[in-house]
């Protein structure tokens, strides 16, 4: 009877400190968020009041001030486990900060909170056994629902889609995007031209060919005099629509990726800009092209400038963008029920947007320890995002892949290391998302991901003699 006792006591203190801590959190949070601060719309503020009722920041958030009561021993230590395992799911920080400036909320940050709205998910229950006060009410729920409806079909509907497809966590491709064609035509020649590399070897396309899926399809890809990079190649199809470039994110923009490779000593080698545009200006055709378009003539960030904007057109449109754009006939009913599985499973948590990816940073392994089951020594390469922000939180946090054409593009993850489409499917499974699939799970998926596939059209341009000709099309598997 006395532990009973002292127990129901225990559980009194924890919960009137919980209590206690909630509203102290909730006070401080909505001083600090408020000033200097524009007025929020009353969507906005009603957002952001359920998530400080329910403290979500406590557990999601690098910057949040903890309570008084979560320094006390004991209870600082399933804190400090709350938010390790809160953090490896899902940081907040970028979210609140959308809903401070109005600007664009991430499309995984969305996908992750109706995952956990629609699940009824969070705050877990031993969170709320100590503060009593949380938990998402149905009006909550229906209000966080509506709101990241109104997020989605402001900011990321593409034209054209299907009025049923709206709200969806993915979108189809763009028909195309706005381009300069006489930078395009430029581009495509300089994409194909093997002067970029120190030795007029490689080009960016020896390690993208746009006939493979805009891979190479090696584990890790070969530079000049036959050196071994530290990741697998992504593809450069539709990587115009990635919010950053390469694994790590090192490069903003599709410009800033074009100007890694040629000055990489183990990729293409070039010394310099000065170095590939003297060997370009010795080509009086191409370089008198060149100056047509860009005045200023040849230079290492017109250079870049011309093979971003023809990359810009590497879309490859499928029967899914067909399906999602309304015709119901596109997809045979396995792949539909593979589509209904990837996100019911979670995997539109991260692969969201018209690539299917692209769009946020992951920890590879958040739901398993991917790299102990690897058994392979740990590289730089798999320090992932930390080796741009110096971060250690950032430590093998890798840009998702988008999954368009996967079925071209093995080997797969940022190290190679799966060969096959449907092992990669369980261990992202596994590793991932905490499950094991059913078999039958894995051939829906897999028939899914293969309805991805799609046909590259290459851009009607000239080309200038000493150029070499674009790799054919691809053409979308049936």
């Amino acid at each position: 009877m006395k532990k009973i006792f002292v127990g129901a006591v225990a559980l009194l203190a924890a919960g009137y400190l919980g209590l206690s801590g909630i509203a102290w959190y909730h006070d401080t949070l909505h001083a600090e968020s408020s000033a200097a601060q524009p007025v929020a719309s009353a969507e906005t503020a009603q957002i952001r009041d359920i998530l400080n009722r329910n403290a979500c920041y406590y557990c999601h958030s690098a910057t949040a001030a903890l309570p008084p009561y979560a320094s006390l021993p004991g209870i600082r230590q399933l804190s400090q486990y709350d938010i390790d395992k809160g953090q490896r799911y899902f940081r907040l920080d970028a979210l609140f900060n959308a809903l401070r400036d109005g600007s664009p909320p991430g499309q995984a940050d969305l996908a992750k909170l109706e995952r956990v709205v629609t699940n009824d998910a969070m705050p877990p229950m031993r969170f709320r056994l100590v503060h009593w006060s949380t938990g998402l009410s149905q009006h909550d729920q229906q209000t966080l629902l509506t709101w990241i409806a109104h997020q989605r079909k402001r900011w990321y509907v593409t034209p054209g889609v299907a009025a049923a497809f709206e709200n969806e966590p993915v979108q189809p491709l763009p028909q195309a995007l706005p381009t300069d064609p006489r930078k395009v035509a430029l581009g495509m020649q300089l994409f194909h031209d093997p002067r970029l590399s120190v030795d007029n070897s490689l080009s960016c396309a020896s390690c993208h060919s746009l006939s493979t899926g805009g891979v190479d399809n090696r584990k890790r890809s070969l530079g000049v005099r036959g050196q071994l990079g530290g990741v697998n190649a992504p593809t450069v199809f539709n990587a115009a629509l990635n919010h950053m470039q390469f694994w790590d994110g090192r490069a903003a923009t599709l410009q800033g990726q074009a100007g890694g490779p040629p000055l990489n000593p183990v990729e293409m080698a070039s010394a310099s800009w000065q170095q590939i545009v003297g060997e370009l200006n010795a080509d009086p055709s191409f370089a008198n092209a060149f100056v047509k378009v860009y005045p200023d003539g040849l230079s290492g960030p017109n250079i870049t400038d011309a093979i971003a904007e023809f990359e810009k057109t590497l879309l490859t449109p499928s029967r899914f963008d067909a399906w999602l754009r309304g015709n119901t006939e596109a997809l045979s009913r396995e792949e539909v029920h593979g589509y209904q599985l990837f996100k019911s499973t979670g995997c539109a948590s991260c692969h969201v947007g018209a690539n299917l990816g692209g769009q946020s940073f992951e920890r590879m392994g958040r739901a398993g320890d991917y790299f102990a089951a690897r058994g392979e020594a740990l590289t730089e390469a798999d320090n992932g995002r930390a080796n741009v922000t110096h971060d250690p939180r950032d430590r093998q946090w890798f840009k998702v892949p988008g999954l368009r054409n996967v079925a071209l593009t093995a080997p797969y993850f940022h190290d190679g290391s799966v060969t096959d489409l449907r092992e990669a499917v369980r261990k992202m499974a596994q590793y991932q998302l905490g499950t094991t699939l059913s078999e039958a799970d894995v051939d829906a998926l897999t028939a899914f991901l293969k309805s991805l596939t799609g046909t590259y059209v290459p851009p009607s341009a000239p080309m200038s003699a000493s150029a070499p000709a674009p790799s054919p099309a691809f053409a979308a598997q049936p």
